[in-house]
């Protein structure tokens, strides 16, 4: 007799299988802690912000010019007195009334000044005329659409700077096109929360504020074993032969849920591979992160105990052996080393032989099918659950509708799934013949979110992922569904 993982007893002669809903409930209580580390930007993305992201600089961190053109101070018309580059060093003095300083985007504006008089806007005079009366108006390239534009006026007018000759008039409006010190972020300004998930769009975020590392929560690594003797990872399958189908599915959903991807082996059948992969290893070992094997010697037990053995990998990710058949030797293995079974079994069509156990030295053992389908039904149900943890929440709620029989297929190259409901689609009726409900266990059934609901794509069998690429989700149907609205969850994008 074993426990549940919620204080129960489970007896496996007699199944033992836990509802979908427990075993959900059991995998979150099991999901391992993420303790923080430091980490440089390179390596947090899709990690956990551990703790508030603070702005260590002001943006920006001077007064700056928001656009290209002149810092003025005063009434103009104003002398061209210098030039002031992005990048560049700031003008050494204070701007003074009537004077003006030819500046780019970006560029620290001088003390003193009252605006910043866009090209567009300003009209230049000739050196030496200081009245309105003898300008002399020039048009000037738009300088804030093309760099390279920008980069030959700079440099035509570079005799002119230096000898700081010139006037320039237009109207301008105090603080115009001046970006103030702080003004997008403040030092000190908290702008994310801790928990927040770390994107590009954050990583650029946190270099700007001055960040050269991050505190966040460690994604828990996990391992994936492949196991089979009919399972081939490339190349057609020649006759009893399979394809892998759920080895390159596995390293997406993982980097999705928030876990890190560690070793991806594929296994022979049989008890030992297993036995070497799981078996606890002496105290104080350590390894650091593991390539993959060579080609042709990704079974053999030396390598098996270099890339798993030593126990990176938080968690551990049987893909076949899950279920009772001769070839099938997980629950053995889990037994001779000593592992706690917390799942046996869930209720649930596809993926019922599924299972998660915790190894002596902690690490968490999650067995899926060899079904492609059934092991994404498992997947979603315990592996994702653990690597979310107290992050996990139950998906949105939604009507199942169906195609009515006037529902068409979608032609090539629309953007589609399988068939489109028409405005005559219904919600499935109580005691419907046509129901997808299961007496006794839930089903986990592909759909596609629509107007009227959540359609079923079909294509559902458990050896088959063509239901779930044609979905958004999974509907979660309980045991004897009526027609109410059911638990989506997502899929992986």
């Amino acid at each position: 007799m074993e426990t549940d993982g919620g204080g129960r007893k489970v007896d496996r002669a007699s199944g033992g299988h836990v509802t979908w809903a427990e075993a959900r409930a059991i995998a979150l209580r099991a999901a391992p802690s993420s303790p923080a580390e430091e980490v440089p930007l390179s390596m947090a993305h899709g990690c956990r912000l551990a703790l508030p992201l603070r702005a260590l600089v002001a943006v920006p961190g001077t007064d700056v010019s928001a656009m290209d053109g002149y810092a003025v101070a005063g009434e103009g018309p104003w002398r061209v007195v210098g030039q002031v580059l992005a990048g560049g060093q700031a003008h050494a003095e204070v701007l003074k009334p009537g004077w003006a300083v030819e500046i780019a985007t970006g560029a620290p504006v001088p003390e003193g000044t009252r605006a910043v008089l866009p090209y567009e806007a300003a009209r230049r005079m000739d050196a030496g005329s200081s009245g309105e009366q003898n300008a002399v108006p020039r048009a000037l390239p738009d300088h804030s659409d093309e760099r390279d534009a920008e980069s030959r006026a700079w440099s035509d007018r570079s005799g002119e700077r230096e000898r700081g000759g010139g006037w320039v008039a237009g109207v301008v409006e105090d603080g115009r096109h001046v970006r103030r010190r702080g003004e997008d972020v403040g030092l000190g300004e908290m702008v994310l929360g801790a928990g927040a998930r770390v994107t590009p769009m954050v990583l650029g975020l946190a270099a700007a504020l001055g960040h050269d590392v991050l505190t966040v929560h460690r994604r828990p690594e996990v391992a994936v074993l492949v196991t089979g003797d009919e399972v081939v990872d490339e190349g057609l399958p020649e006759p009893g032969r399979v394809r892998d189908a759920i080895g390159p599915f596995l390293p997406g959903l993982i980097e999705w849920a928030g876990g890190r991807v560690g070793p991806c082996l594929t296994l022979p059948d049989g008890p030992e591979p297993l036995r070497t992969a799981l078996a606890p290893q002496p105290p104080g070992t350590t390894a650091g992160p593991t390539p993959s094997p060579p080609a042709g010697v990704d079974t053999a037990a030396p390598v098996l105990e270099e890339q798993l053995g030593q126990g990176r990998a938080e968690i551990v990710v049987v893909c076949g052996a899950s279920s009772k058949g001769p070839a099938d030797h997980l629950r053995a293995v889990l037994d001779e080393v000593g592992a706690e079974v917390l799942v046996d079994g869930v209720a649930v069509r596809p993926g019922h032989p599924q299972l998660l156990a915790r190894l002596p030295g902690g690490r968490l053992v999650v067995g899926l099918p060899g079904n492609p389908f059934a092991a994404l039904s498992a997947a979603l149900t315990l592996l994702v659950p653990l690597l979310k943890g107290e992050r996990y929440q139950p998906g949105e709620r939604a009507t199942l509708t169906r195609p009515s029989q006037e529902s068409e297929r979608y032609q090539p190259g629309e953007h589609a799934t399988l068939a489109r409901p028409s405005q005559k689609s219904e919600r499935f009726q109580p005691g419907e013949r046509a129901t997808p409900a299961h007496p006794r266990d839930t089903r986990l059934v592909p759909v596609r979110r629509s107007g009227s609901g959540a359609v079923p794509v079909g294509h559902d069998r458990p050896g088959s992922l063509w239901g779930a690429a044609l979905a958004d989700a999974l509907a979660v149907l309980p045991p004897g569904w009526d027609g109410e609205p059911v638990e989506l969850l997502d899929l992986p994008d």
